[in-house]
């Protein structure tokens, strides 16, 4: 988290551990249902609907660089089965556990003398802004870790049908009768010998009638 971000009380996903004091193995337990915030999940596969109920329980421990939280998120997932692109729902239960440090501590808890500035170690490293926290980022990557990547209605299901479409669950007798490709040109032939000889046989009645009017 960037130094100068400036963290919201009001949002839900923010939290605060000002009760926790700087005192290592201090403890706080909390439990919070929020709205799930938008895009949440796997883009276009699955996710939790925006506003959905997530439902969190944390344990807030001190030590001596900052705060660990480790926590449950739990909510229904809504998406789309990858084998009959039926909408599914799904129950999600994401797991996750994060080191919030002191902005002022070094790696061993204590108090650094001067400010450093190492900008690859602030990108690998959340920091508590006033004793807060924002558990969104952390939320997302355990959510998007729970998740199927290739989600389906059930663990069996037949999908579709390569050659109409139709969803096979529904009927599971559904079949199309096999043509081997090795026989179409000679069934097409087979057809047109069977025309030809009808056109053939049409002019042979013909011409007998013609003959037998003559004859008459």
């Amino acid at each position: 988290m960037a130094p100068n971000a400036r963290l919201d009380h009001r949002n839900p996903l923010v939290f605060d551990t000002h009760e926790l004091g700087r005192r290592p193995g201090a403890l706080q337990r909390l439990a919070r249902t929020v709205d799930a915030p938008k895009d949440f999940g796997v883009q276009g596969v699955i996710g939790v609907p925006e506003g959905a109920p997530v439902e969190l329980e944390l344990r807030l421990e001190s030590v001596m660089e900052g705060v660990l939280v480790t926590g449950t998120a739990r909510a229904r997932a809504a998406g789309e089965c990858v084998r009959c692109l039926e909408p599914l729902e799904l129950a999600l239960e994401a797991d996750f556990q994060e080191m919030f440090s002191y902005p002022d501590a070094d790696d061993r808890g204590r108090v650094k003398a001067e400010p450093v500035d190492d900008a690859e170690d602030d990108e690998d490293t959340l920091l508590l802004e006033d004793g807060m926290f924002d558990l969104e980022p952390v939320l997302r990557d355990a959510v998007v870790l729970a998740l199927p990547m290739q989600p389906v209605c059930q663990d069996d299901c037949p999908g579709l049908c390569s050659e109409c479409g139709a969803r096979l669950a529904d009927d599971p007798d559904h079949h199309h009768d096999a043509v081997d490709i090795r026989w179409a040109a000679l069934q097409g032939l087979a057809g047109s010998l069977e025309d030809g000889e009808k056109d053939e046989m049409s002019g042979a009645d013909a011409e007998a009638g013609v003959d037998e009017k003559q004859e008459k």
